[in-house]
Parts: structure tokens; C-alpha cells; sequence
């Protein structure tokens, strides 16, 4: 399957995951590497290895390996993510076959073309199945019939089981990126426009190679396009109606002309020949033709596909007719479903008990009107078209609408409680298998509604906690319009305005915040409008860099006031908000609150016991301690924040925008402290959350940091590499944390020794937003410290009086200034320039407390003195932080002099 390193012949079943850690496995990779690759945490690996261990029956991790790499493995079809399992035979088309194949091979774009009910996707499949070995990363198969516009990159991701981006589409080309794959994209009639964009970014972005069935040629360049004709008559049409009437129980043979002639009406369409069939064992050949010939001549007319398209609905129309009137009752209350359904909500929805549905519904499925796979039952998208034109027609469709909303909020609910204590992979599938259906019972409900305020708003949080963020406030708002009341519609579009603010879209959240205040206002809620304000005011101030437009400062003011005005000041969780506001208004520069307002704020955060109001007021700490360079207050109240959000559930929006923000400012202040093991530890944190799946861009910049101290640097470059993509894709938005990793993205190639692709990272960097203008002025000591190590690293030792100089001036306040100062006293030190003594005495004055500068420091007192211990406590020192590659450059030292 796509993402795997090898194709693994398996004859137990396992998830999509596990394939990924079994070819992992095989590459000889180790739980800690599979772990960053598969960005996931290290315990999550080891119980995936548990896993297969069980499955296979082999003792050790060696005997896994020996299955991944087995030598002739080939891919099943059920190791096809999305491969729909065929209960029938493949009649004919083996020359299309080998065709299109032969056109996958010559380029990567394939699309098939035909009208609908000639056999795309049958021959889609085939193909598929027969080529999938040939590519290392494998297939997928992705049906877009139930997918509609603003969905399609969900769609795809969901097939892959990778967390999504802000489009959809990010995680999806993050995956495709690893290596040579084949994605087949079938039925793209009804999405031309999304379905080309994504298949040219797809084709730009990565190797993978597209197999797409559609009514209509895509358009786009390097298109090879291979026509699927209706079956040829005189054979291969005759012998599948031979093939599907068996089936169908029909004994006895049939005469040739006769069987010919009703090929030839049903103009050798195989759906056509199918449903035909399936009548067979009760009118025969002979019954079949006399009985199509008036519905043909009625619909017949026209030329191309237009003819044969009125066709098939014509079989459609006639067996539909065929039918008993309770199986056209069920058929037609059928078509409200767009994905696949299992019994009891067939029993729901169409009114009858389980016992009469089953029985009519069997007889569906034996009229070919009906598919059945794995217990769950489908309609064909034309018979489902039809079957809804059906219902559209008849009184009951209101209260077929209705039963079918109430089973798709009763199934949310259910899914919503059962999701307390079980894993991600463990609920995924079934929501994602679900989500179609229960969005599409909520299409036509806009106004104050019970049912659907039920449905939606428990919809919004289940879109919420799978990862998908940018989906997740529209299903807010929609709640809202179906509130009962304007009170909950206050609450919903503050749900909203969490999940865009996790999502790192802070001027949607300030519009949302300011929508949920004017519905409270309507409620005459007072208190819960301003609340409402207060959080739009925190949040211009907290976030002020994300915003693409910055809020005046004076609209600021007047909208603390509003909140004043409105709220109980006694009431304490409204005192709180009020309290934090006032922090981030009391100057036009946000980013420097005042001390008393910031200890006014964390007091009355902490009377209310709440940990997330006491973490938004500690965030007005975090950047006093900023401006006064404490880092290391500024990591233990990281820290604190941490503890206090640990016991809090990140599928709730409101607990999630403070989980997501101290996560993310956790693994910055532990790379500026120089605490690796903590860095690490947040870094897993941040991998492991769904939290940041519509923004893979931004959990990438908090990473990077971490890999390049550590001294993992291939990991460093790719995860770089993808952030940088990440970032474009999504309109280039100003996001600090990237800028911030750009400098650790050059160091890391630097490290490696490659100058073209350092000189490419720093003009990467020199055309990103200015971060004085963001509002952080306090950079340049990073800057320093990483000129000065590369210098060191490559032998441009000309730099290093300039750099020292430079590193002399940084002010105390600096972040990052203990280690750039160290960095350039080694680079002075190799360089012999003349302060390079005093330099080191006056940096090992204040390098207490961080690891990291004390061990650059000992080396370079080594060097300067030939200190062979200072060099071994260093090398420890670099060891016991799990600094891989500056530990490797002391050890190299300590055997013999070297400059690097």
C-alpha cells in the first residue's frame, strides 16, 4: 500500500499502519527512527511491533524484518487501501488491459474515459490489482462518488489514514512525496475543476503516478487518455450476460441471436447487461427483450454517450418497474444514503423492522439494484441518482429526510461516547466510513432545528478531535444556524472560534469570537458575551504575528471596554477574561505587557481553579520573562503550563487551544535552554497530537530545532524540506515558528557539509516577512550562533572576529545569547584571534545552567590549551544531552588535533 518501503506478501491481516512499521522493520530501521519517519510516538511503534509479532508468530524483531524483506513479495489485492473486493468474475477487456498498463508505464497521468455503466472502475480495479507490485510505495483506490466539492483532498487523505492539512490535500502529497506509487481516483465526473488541481499538484509535488476514470478527459498536460468502449458484441458482451445470469440461478442455455439482440439494445453497456441479467432467471432471454424493447425506444435518441446514457436509464427505469411495491418503497428511501450502510440503519431509516428489511433488501441485492460487500450494503451512484429522483416525487420524502436525520445524530452520538479511552486508529476508519452520510443528512437544514442542531454540533466535535481542523469550524457554525436558541448558537460559534484558533487561523477565530459575543448579546447573556469579547482582545494580543491583519489598537480598547460593560466583574471566570485582556491592551506593543497587570491576571486566573485560564495568564509571564532574557524562568513556566493542561482532554476545542500553544512554546523554550531531553520529550508530544494535522507545516517547525541539536540531521533536512512546502501550500502566512527554524534548517546542512544547499536555505530565508516586523526583535543572537558554528564547520575562520565583536554587543536580554557567545569563543579560539582567551573567561562567567554552552565552552578551552580532560568532559557532557554529532566531533578531537 502506498507509504510501505516494500510490497509484504501477508496472509494474516494487517492495518495500514503496521505495514508501514513491518517495511520499516525490513529497512533495518530501529523503533526510534520508524518512529520519526512515521511520526508517531516510540510507544506507539513498540505496539505495533508487539502487534506483529503476535500476528506472525515469530519471536524477535530480526524474523519480522526477514518477512518484510522477503525476497519475491508481492501486494495482494486486500492490501490495497480502498480496492473494492469483486464477489464477481472479469469478463473480457484483456487487451485494455495490458493497454493501460502499457500507458502507465509511459507516463504518469492515465486517465479512463467512458459513459456511465461501461466498466471504468471494473477495469480500474483489474488494473490496479495488476500493477500495484510494480511500484514501490504501492496503490490506493479512492471512490469520489460520495465526495463533494471542499472534499476531495479528505477523501484521499482518508484512504491513506494520514492527518490532514488545512485543504485536505498537505498530508496527502506528504505521502505521495516518499517514493513511486499509483493513486487511482475513480468517478471524477462530478468534481472536474478540484479533481485536475489536485492531480497537478500531485504530479508536481511528487512521483507518484494517477489513475483516474472519469466521463470527460481531465484537460491537463501529459494526459494519456485510453477511451473504455462498451463491451464488443459478438463476444465478450454475450458471455458476461452468460456469466451474470448463472448467477442469477438461471438454468438451461440460451439461444445465441436472442442473447446477441438484447446485447445489442442495452448497446453493450455491462451495468445494463448486468441488471438485465438478473432478471433473467425469472422472464429468461427471450422475456428480457420484449420487455426492454418499449423502455428503449422511449429514452433512445440523440448520439454518443448521450444515447448511451439514456440507455442505462432506461434498464434503470424498466427494472425499477419490475420491481414489487415494497422494494420500490426501500429502493427509493435507499437513496438518501451516499455511502455504504449496514441493517439496522436500512431498518431505521426506511421505517420497517429489521426482519422486513433484510428480506426486502436481499432481494435487492439479488436484482443487482443493490450491492453487498463485507455486511454492508451500497447503491450504485446511477441507481442511487435515479432511486433519489424517485423519492423526490413522492409525499414520504419529508419523513424519509427526517428519519434519516435522526438516525445519522443518533449515530454521531453513539460515536461521540464511545470515543472516551480508545485510540485514534481504533475509531478513524468507522468515523471516516460514517462522516459522508452524516454530513449529508444535515443538507437542507439551516433554520433552528432540534435534530440537526444535535446532529452538527456533535459532527463538528467528531471532525474536530479526528484532526481535521479546517472543517471543523464550518460544522460549528452550521450548528449555530440550527441552534434552538441563541444561547447555544453562542456556544457553538465559540467552538468555532477555538478550533480556527488550534488551527492557526486567527482572524477567522477574531470574527468568530466577535459572532458568538452578538449572539450571546441576543440570548441577553452577559456574562457569556463578555467572556466572547475578552477572548477576541487576548487573542489580538497572544497572536498578534498570525494575524494578517493586525487589529487596531484602538479597536482593541473599545472592545475590552464592550466586555467590561457587559460582564459581572464579581462573577470569576468573567473577572479572569477581563483580567487577561487588560494585559494585552495596556500598550499598542502587545508583545510587552506590564508586570502588574500580568500578576493581576495569573491571580485571578488561579481563583477560578481552571487550568486553562491559569495557562493563557502564565502566557502573559512567558513573554515578561522574554523581554528580560530569563530563559530559564521563561522554561519553567513552560513547564508548569504543561503539567496543568495534562490532565485535559485535547478533543475539546477550548482545552485544545491551550494544549496546542504550550506545546508548541514548550519545544522553543527547551531548544533556547538547551534542555534536549525536554525538547524531545515536547517534540513527541507535538508528532503524536492530531491537534496539529491541518497544519503539518507548523508542527514542523517546532521539530526541526529539536532534530538538529540532537544530531539528526537526514531527519532534520527531509523534515525541513516538508515544512518549507508545507508553508508555500498554504498562501505563505506569517508563522514565527518557521522563520524561527529557518536558521537551525541552514545549520543543519551546514553541519553536513554542503555549502549550495546552505546558501539555498539562507535566500529562503532573507525572502521571508522581516521578524522585526512580526514583532520579535530579540533573534539575532540565533543568527549568531549559527554563522559562527558553520564557520567552524567549514573552515571560514575569517568570520571570527567580526562574529565575536558581534556577539560581545548582544544584549543580556538575547535569546539564544549564552550560546552564541559560546559558539563564537570556540570559532576564535580555532581562529586565534588575540581576545579569544578573555573571550572564554568572560563567556564561562554566565554559561551556568546550560549544557549545551558549557560543553562548547570546554572544548574550546581544550583546544586552546590542549586540555585533553577539559575534551573528555565535554564529550560527556555532549553524550549525556544526546547531542549525537557534537559528541562525535569531541570524541574525533580527543584522538588527534583537528579544527571541526
Amino acid at each position: 500500500m502506498i507509504g510501505e518501503d516494500v510490497a509484504v506478501k501477508v496472509s494474516v491481516p494487517v492495518s495500514a499502519r503496521e505495514s508501514e512499521v513491518l517495511a520499516a522493520l525490513g529497512a533495518g530501521l530501529s523503533n526510534a527512527q520508524i518512529a520519526r519517519r512515521l511520526q508517531i510516538s516510540v510507544r506507539t511503534v513498540e505496539g505495533h511491533v508487539s502487534s506483529l509479532l503476535r500476528k506472525y508468530g515469530v519471536a524477535d524483531r530480526q524474523a519480522l524484518a526477514a518477512r518484510a524483506g522477503g525476497a519475491g513479495a508481492v501486494t495482494l489485492p486486500g492490501d490495497i487501501p480502498g480496492l473494492p473486493r469483486s464477489r464477481t468474475s472479469f469478463v473480457g477487456r484483456r487487451a485494455e488491459v495490458e493497454a493501460v498498463r502499457a500507458a502507465l508505464a509511459r507516463g504518469r497521468l492515465v486517465t479512463l474515459v467512458g459513459p456511465g455503466g461501461v466498466g471504468k472502475t471494473r477495469l480500474a480495479e483489474v488494473v490496479t490489482t495488476a500493477v500495484a507490485a510494480e511500484y514501490r510505495y504501492g496503490a490506493a483506490f479512492v471512490d469520489l462518488v460520495p465526495v463533494r466539492d471542499g472534499r476531495l483532498g479528505h477523501a484521499v487523505a482518508a484512504v491513506l489514514d494520514v492527518a490532514e492539512h488545512a485543504d485536505g490535500q498537505e498530508a496527502v502529497l506528504a505521502r505521495l512525496r516518499r517514493g513511486p506509487s499509483v493513486l487511482v481516483l475513480d468517478n471524477c465526473e462530478h468534481l472536474p475543476d478540484a479533481v485536475a488541481e489536485f492531480v497537478e499538484r500531485i504530479l508536481a509535488a511528487s512521483p507518484a503516478t494517477i489513475l483516474a476514470t472519469s466521463r470527460e478527459r481531465l484537460g491537463l498536460s501529459g494526459e494519456l487518455v485510453h477511451p473504455v468502449a462498451p463491451l464488443p458484441l459478438g463476444s465478450d458482451a454475450e458471455e458476461l450476460f452468460r456469466d451474470r445470469a448463472q448467477l442469477a440461478h438461471q438454468a438451461g442455455t440460451y439461444d445465441a441471436a436472442t442473447v446477441a439482440d438484447l446485447c445489442a439494445r442495452l448497446d453493450g453497456l455491462p451495468l445494463a447487461i448486468e441488471l438485465a441479467a438478473a432478471r433473467s432467471a425469472s422472464l429468461g432471454a427471450t422475456g428480457l427483450l420484449t420487455g426492454l424493447g418499449d423502455h428503449l425506444r422511449l429514452l433512445a435518441g440523440g448520439r454518443g454517450a448521450v444515447v448511451r446514457h439514456r440507455s442505462l436509464r432506461g434498464v434503470i427505469g424498466w427494472s425499477h418497474d419490475l420491481l414489487t411495491e415494497d422494494e420500490r418503497a426501500v429502493l427509493r428511501r435507499l437513496s438518501v444514503f451516499v455511502g455504504d450502510f449496514d441493517l439496522s440503519a436500512v431498518a431505521a431509516v426506511i421505517g420497517v423492522g429489521a426482519a422486513e428489511a433484510a428480506d426486502v433488501l436481499g432481494r435487492l441485492v439479488d436484482k443487482s439494484l443493490v450491492q453487498h460487500r463485507h455486511g454492508r450494503w451500497r447503491l450504485l451512484d446511477t441507481i442511487r441518482a435515479f432511486a433519489a429522483e424517485r423519492l423526490a416525487d413522492e409525499p414520504e420524502h419529508a419523513e424519509v429526510r427526517r428519519r434519516y436525520l435522526r438516525w445519522a445524530a443518533d449515530l454521531a452520538t453513539d460515536l461521540a461516547v464511545g470515543l472516551a479511552g480508545r485510540p485514534g486508529a481504533a475509531w478513524h476508519g468507522e468515523f471516516d466510513a460514517l462522516a459522508g452520510d452524516l454530513r449529508a443528512a444535515l443538507t437542507g437544514y439551516e433554520q433552528p432545528d432540534a435534530e440537526a442542531h444535535r446532529l452538527a454540533r456533535t459532527l463538528a466535535w467528531l471532525t474536530f478531535a479526528r484532526g481535521y481542523l479546517w472543517q471543523a469550524p464550518d460544522w460549528y457554525a452550521h450548528a449555530a444556524r440550527c441552534a434552538p436558541d441563541a444561547g447555544e448558537a453562542a456556544r457553538d460559534l465559540a467552538s468555532a472560534a477555538d478550533c480556527a484558533q488550534v488551527g492557526n487561523d486567527a482572524d477567522r477565530a477574531f470574527e468568530l469570537r466577535l459572532a458568538a459575543a452578538d449572539r450571546a448579546r441576543d440570548a441577553g447573556a452577559g456574562n457569556a458575551r463578555a467572556i466572547a469579547l475578552a477572548q477576541a482582545v487576548e487573542l489580538t494580543g497572544r497572536f498578534q504575528v498570525v494575524f494578517r491583519d493586525e487589529i487596531p489598537f484602538e479597536r482593541r480598547r473599545a472592545l475590552l471596554a464592550e466586555a467590561t460593560a457587559a460582564g459581572d466583574p464579581d462573577e470569576p471566570v468573567v473577572a479572569a477574561r477581563l483580567a487577561c485582556a487588560a494585559v494585552w491592551t495596556a500598550h499598542p506593543d502587545t508583545l510587552r505587557p506590564e508586570a502588574g497587570l500580568t500578576a493581576a491576571a495569573v491571580a485571578a486566573a488561579r481563583a477560578t481553579g481552571d487550568p486553562v485560564l491559569i495557562s493563557a495568564s502564565l502566557d502573559a509571564v512567558r513573554v515578561a520573562t522574554i523581554n528580560d532574557g530569563r530563559v530559564a524562568e521563561w522554561h519553567r513556566i513552560a513547564a508548569e503550563r504543561l503539567e496543568l493542561l495534562a490532565p485535559l482532554d485535547p478533543h475539546h476545542p477550548e482545552h485544545a487551544v491551550e494544549i496546542s500553544d504550550a506545546r508548541g512554546l514548550s519545544s522553543l523554550t527547551a531548544v533556547a535552554a538547551a534542555d534536549l531531553p525536554a525538547a524531545r520529550s515536547t517534540a513527541r508530544l507535538i508528532s503524536d497530537a492530531e491537534l496539529s494535522g491541518d497544519s503539518v507545516y507548523l508542527a514542523a517547525s517546532k521539530t526541526v530545532p529539536v532534530l538538529v541539536l540532537s544530531g539528526d540531521l537526514d531527519d532534520a533536512v527531509q523534515l525541513a524540506e516538508d515544512m518549507w512546502a508545507g508553508w508555500q501550500r498554504a498562501g505563505r502566512p506569517r508563522a514565527f515558528f518557521v522563520w524561527l527554524t529557518m536558521p537551525f534548517a541552514v545549520l543543519a546542512h551546514g553541519l553536513r557539509g554542503d555549502r549550495e544547499r546552505v546558501a539555498q536555505w539562507r535566500a529562503r530565508a532573507a525572502a521571508m516577512s522581516d521578524p522585526v516586523s512580526m514583532g520579535w526583535p530579540l533573534l539575532d543572537p540565533l543568527i549568531t550562533l549559527v554563522d559562527a558554528r558553520l564557520a567552524l564547520r567549514l573552515g571560514d575562520l575569517d568570520q571570527a572576529t567580526e562574529l565575536a565583536q558581534r556577539a560581545r554587543r548582544l544584549p543580556a536580554s538575547s535569546w539564544y545569547r549564552v550560546l552564541a557567545r559560546a559558539a563564537t569563543v570556540e570559532l576564535a579560539v580555532v581562529a586565534r584571534v588575540p581576545s579569544a582567551e578573555a573571550d572564554l573567561a568572560a563567556a564561562q562567567a554566565d554559561s551556568a545552567g546550560n549544557d549545551w554552552a558549557t560543553a562548547t565552552l570546554l572544548r574550546a578551552a581544550g583546544r586552546l590549551r590542549g586540555d585533553a580532560d577539559a575534551l573528555a568532559r565535554s564529550a560527556e557532557l555532549w553524550q549525556r544531552m544526546g547531542a549525537r554529532f557534537e559528541h562525535q566531533v569531541t570524541v574525533e578531537l580527543l584522538a588527534g588535533p583537528k579544527l571541526t
